[in-house]
């Protein structure tokens, strides 16, 4: 399932100067980014000129069409001298949603939904317990209420997919927006001045943007995916707006050597459907051997299957012929399959999110 929400950027003002955080806004932009997130949990300094340098670049990411939420803590509700049932500061700097980092007793949250500007209150999913069903205890307003994962600077400490799962389906229990982070390799900027990768899940720390924004659609508990670091290329920002476009699963196949332009087309160029009654030891693609029934299939590297290389069925297996798989464990290989390619690495992990029934493309590495 490929839910659809929407992109965002992180920009961290005390970090990068106004003009270069305003070029990086609209270079996101550029490529259908929708929403910001960015952090007041450091303010330093001369309080009232950074409160209007976030203003400045809210207002800018608002001409742009993006919505921007601010990070806060209750902390920094006495710093401000903020009240939680008075959230007009919030509106005044033009602000689309409040993030709580840390949260309140469930009442206070419930409140701040009834804010009369729209705002919305957004909360901490990586808490987990009961906090969401606390919160809907107070009757808040539904329409105000959003959820988003943290991010995890340091290695090991990010969410276990099991604890990701769990935490995030009580959220869409509820019906809420749900939004988690990846991180850019490109990224060079973050709000603190040691990070090792800001991703919301650990097993996406060091992946490629597309396998974490591919990986977390196929989920599918998240509707918005935002990038955590700041100072990202512009090629990072699209390959992560053309993964988060992408209707169906995709992942990437490197071919071998060997692999012919017949090859190449039935496996780059068909839409393939994971087959519902699956098996333990290979995804079957059926409808290629319905396609490219009357094509010649010669065998061609019939080599020992390891786990992850991508099939075709050759003339040698009859009806068979043509049909496409991806092997999900080592095989024997008894001369009738070629061996066409392999699934790069670090797309392993959204080949084993594939659900039966999905349809699915396959991309050139």
């Amino acid at each position: 399932m490929l839910l659809m929400g929407r992109l965002g950027i992180s920009i961290y003002p005390d970090r990068m100067g106004i003009d270069e955080t305003k070029e990086y806004i609209k270079l996101a932009s550029k490529y259908g980014f929708k929403r910001i997130f960015t952090s007041l949990l450091q303010i330093k300094g001369d309080q009232e000129q950074v409160v209007n340098r976030f203003k400045d670049l809210i207002e800018y990411g608002k001409s742009l069409g993006m919505d921007t939420m601010v990070d806060m803590n209750p902390r920094l509700f006495d710093q401000l001298g903020v009240s939680y049932d008075n959230l007009k500061f919030f509106h005044d700097i033009g602000a689309w949603a409040i993030r709580l980092d840390e949260g309140f007793t469930g009442m206070e949250e419930a409140r701040m939904t009834h804010n009369p500007y729209g705002l919305k209150v957004e909360v901490n999913m990586s808490r987990g317990t009961h906090y969401i069903d606390q919160i809907m205890d107070y009757s808040p307003d539904r329409s105000n209420l959003i959820g988003s994962h943290n991010f995890y600077p340091q290695r090991y400490t990010g969410l276990g997919i099991e604890y990701f799962k769990k935490t995030s389906q009580q959220y869409r229990n509820h019906n809420l927006n749900t939004a988690a982070f990846v991180n850019a390799p490109s990224g060079s900027v973050g709000p603190w001045p040691l990070q090792e990768g800001m991703v919301s899940l650990e097993e996406h720390r060091g992946q490629s943007l597309f396998t974490q924004i591919m990986h977390m659609k196929m989920l599918g508990l998240i509707d918005d995916i935002l990038i955590s670091n700041a100072g990202v290329s512009e090629e990072d920002l699209k390959i992560a707006s053309e993964a988060f476009n992408m209707t169906m699963p995709t992942f990437h196949v490197i071919p071998t050597t060997t692999m012919s332009d017949l090859e190449h087309k039935i496996i780059f160029k068909s839409q393939h459907t994971y087959r519902g009654d699956h098996s333990d030891y290979v995804l079957r693609s059926t409808m290629t051997r319905v396609w490219y029934r009357d094509e010649d299939v010669p065998a061609n590297n019939t080599v020992p299957i390891k786990k992850g290389d991508v099939l075709l069925m050759n003339n040698d297996y009859a009806q068979y012929k043509a049909e496409t798989q991806i092997a999900l464990q080592d095989l024997d290989n008894n001369g009738r399959i070629n061996v066409v390619g392999h699934i790069a690495p670090e797309d392993e992990m959204i080949l084993d999110s594939l659900q039966p029934w999905s349809d699915f493309k396959m991309i050139e590495k």
